[in-house]
């Protein structure tokens, strides 16, 4: 059963590839039409069945402007449901931290920007601003009876759409602030799908440099092709801990004509071939597709795997 109050070893050991499933928060944010809750429920037990455990559930934001995450709560009790299961919520403020802290979910993610025009569109602060709600929140779970863990994700990491080039040392900056106030891991994300490898290298060694040996989660998207090549750059630098959504759901307000995020069923292909096992089952998650095509049908549904199928041969 999901333990809340689990160490950041319990939940993400630094011994295993992890790949988390953000289909259901991230995956769908955008989206003109959504899966059912029992749908949702059902997507989740392919998932789990197929050997995923890391579930980015839903998001505290108001059900008026967000009904596709109104039973993000329904769906946390659903992942505690399973053993070994853990479940994330996204939180942009104070209101929906408290909420968070009282729906038990195992992880609460913040969410601040490299770019200071970005988050100024995209949160409606200053990154200053930003940074002191991120501590207050975890201030609240550190009075709370419930202690999930505090991820903060630092948006257009490699570049923004708005600003342009991202300085290295703004993202560090932000890592090295989020740290010190005591976030538990920090995510790294290619917002509009700018990076490539030599550029996560690069990143992943100046944060080695700043926070340690702090827990990294790298989120990629495959909008100009390199998705699948950034996680393999990121997994020879030592990360453990990748995003992705079954067939490449999702999208971004600021990144016009992008794709979704990368592809789950392609990322656990690639660490395989790699040598990284991440006790996925690749033929077991790949019906869970089906459930897409029939409550999301005008969704583009992405991935090489569902296409082309895996090789008759020993891939590992």
């Amino acid at each position: 059963m999901t333990q809340v109050n689990s160490s950041l070893e319990d939940i993400y050991p630094k011994g295993k590839t992890i790949i988390r499933e953000v289909g259901l928060r991230d995956g769908l944010q955008l989206v003109k039409s959504f899966p059912t809750t029992e749908a949702k429920k059902a997507w989740i037990d392919i998932d789990y069945r197929a050997g995923l455990r890391h579930f980015e559930i839903g998001s505290y934001l108001p059900a008026k402007a967000f009904p596709q995450f109104q039973d993000t709560e329904s769906l946390i009790r659903k992942i505690s449901s399973l053993n070994d299961a853990r479940s994330s919520a996204l939180v942009l403020n104070k209101r929906g931290a408290i909420n968070g802290l009282l729906g038990n979910a195992d992880e609460l993610t913040c969410v601040i920007s490299a770019s200071e025009e970005h988050n100024l569109r995209n949160a409606k602060r200053s990154r200053k601003d930003s940074l002191r709600e991120i501590s207050e929140i975890i201030s609240l779970r550190a009075d709370s009876d419930s202690k999930p863990l505090i991820s903060v994700g630092i948006a257009m990491a490699f570049g923004c759409s708005i600003q342009g080039k991202i300085d290295i040392k703004e993202v560090v900056n932000m890592a090295e602030r989020s740290v010190h106030m005591g976030a538990d891991l920090i995510g790294i994300a290619d917002t509009v799908g700018y990076g490539g490898p030599k550029q996560v290298k690069e990143l992943i060694s100046a944060l080695r440099s700043a926070i340690g040996d702090t827990q990294l989660l790298m989120h990629f998207h495959n909008t100009r092709g390199l998705g699948l090549s950034n996680v393999a750059a990121a997994l020879d630098m030592g990360v453990n801990v990748f995003d992705a959504s079954l067939s490449g759901l999702g999208g971004c307000l600021f990144a016009p004509k992008a794709t979704g995020n990368i592809v789950l069923e392609d990322v656990a292909f690639l660490c395989e071939t790699m040598g990284f096992p991440t006790g996925i089952d690749i033929n077991t998650l790949l019906p869970a597709r089906k459930i897409l095509q029939e409550q999301m049908p005008e969704e583009i549904l992405y991935g090489a795997l569902a296409r082309a199928g895996l090789p008759n041969t020993d891939y590992e």
